[in-house]
């Protein structure tokens, strides 16, 4: 049979875990490529596993599921996962030792000079995403996920294959799925290898998302370089704070670009965050995942003292960002993860508009870090003053571009 003549299918893949690891699921859906309807579908919860594992099990089910319905079809497989697209294309090592089997067993579902991999925004792979969750949901009663009505048609039409037969599924959802946890966004992981953007950037990626992040003013703990993250007093601004969020509040009025205001929930926060809102004449959204790390049993020590009392918890800390400071505290790596996850969830909710940010130092950094692709020891190199601006723009192919970092012109 020529290329030409060859059936042609759409698997979108997904696959999540409530944990990272935890109760884990993946769903896949295949389209007619042509008419862009759903063919066959697949879920299933596959109980403890990390988010990336899911994402493969749901990818090895959709290319299973294409290839029941013909062994020689031409399939284009969809993704949001970075990770999984780009290590299939072999542009990325697989180091993970949990992988690479994965990885080994999806090139031998169907021919692999007629599969090809295409990287797509969250939002349009919903299709699969919410067949995981039906599956990790399905996990959770004690139960196998089963077609609904709507799917189990699929088994009767054109085709025949259906969803039920190519079980190997389960998704995660927007708000259960710890973005977290996906390998790409992982602070340990490699980078992407990002397109050009700015200059030389597509004229056709839309208008940029543009997130304008804003350190909160002053409190009584920063002239004393006190650690004070979400654990400890949860202290007010001082009056030098309250005057540092006006002078940002009216350097942001007179740029006139800011659409919406999301505001981390601590005090300091949500005080500079309702000065600038009350100039702007705008509503402030809270958002949970914008906090600051929890310092643990360091909350409201300095350096030297938490050097003292806490040395080599503190020089574990230094060195890895997965070591978290005494007394349960947040890693670095797991701030990353939360911090990953609302920056997609707001990215999905104001696409193409610019919005203000007000948050913490370790916020501003990673997300900083995380459009620049830099390692995680970068978190250490950069300094952010109180009440300072930042600015990221997010483009539709999935690039970042840093425009602005710790400005505090407004403050001088």
């Amino acid at each position: 049979m020529s290329a030409g003549s060859r059936r042609r299918f759409v698997v979108e893949a997904d696959g999540g875990s409530r944990g990272n690891p935890g109760p884990a699921g993946y769903g896949a859906v295949v389209r007619d490529a042509e008419s862009g309807e759903p063919v066959a579908e697949a879920a299933e919860y596959i109980g403890t596993a990390t988010n990336n594992v899911a994402e493969y099990r749901g990818l090895i089910a959709g290319l299973r599921a294409a290839h029941a319905l013909d062994p020689e079809a031409e399939i284009q497989v969809r993704m949001d996962s970075k990770l999984v697209v780009e290590q299939m294309t072999g542009r990325w090592k697989i180091k993970h030792p949990d992988m690479r089997p994965l990885a080994a067993e999806a090139r031998t579902v169907h021919p692999a000079d007629r599969v090809s991999y295409e990287w797509i925004p969250r939002a349009k792979n919903k299709h699969a995403d919410r067949l995981a969750n039906e599956a990790m949901d399905a996990g959770r009663r004690g139960e196998q996920w089963e077609p609904s009505r709507s799917t189990a048609a699929l088994d009767s039409g054109p085709g025949g294959a259906g969803a039920g037969g190519a079980a190997a599924g389960g998704s995660r959802s927007a708000t259960a799925r710890p973005d977290a946890a996906d390998e790409e966004d992982d602070p340990l992981a490699e980078p992407p290898r990002a397109s050009p953007v700015g200059w030389a950037a597509p004229a056709d990626l839309g208008k940029p998302t543009t997130f304008v992040l804003l350190r909160h003013g002053e409190t009584a703990l920063t002239p004393e370089k006190r650690f004070s993250g979400s654990g400890g007093t949860d202290p007010e601004l001082t009056e030098t704070g309250r005057r540092q969020a006006e002078h940002a509040a009216a350097v942001l009025a007179s740029r006139g670009t800011i659409e919406a205001v999301v505001t981390s929930p601590l005090r300091r926060c949500r005080q500079t965050a309702e000065v600038v809102a009350r100039r702007l004449g705008l509503d402030v959204r809270t958002d949970e995942g914008l906090r600051e790390t929890d310092f643990g049993a360091w909350e409201g020590l300095t350096f030297a003292e938490v050097q003292e009392r806490y040395g080599p918890d503190l020089d574990a800390w230094l060195a890895s960002v997965r070591a978290a400071p005494s007394g349960g505290g947040e890693s670095f790596a797991q701030v990353a993860r939360r911090v990953a996850l609302s920056r997609d969830k707001l990215l999905a909710r104001y696409a193409g508009r610019t919005v203000l940010l007000v948050t913490h130092v370790t916020p501003v950094k990673t997300l900083v870090r995380l459009a620049l692709g830099a390692p995680p020891e970068s978190l250490f190199r950069m300094e952010l003053s109180t009440a300072s601006l930042s600015a990221v723009a997010y483009y539709g192919d999935g690039n970042a571009s840093v425009r602005l970092f710790n400005d505090t012109s407004h403050l001088r």
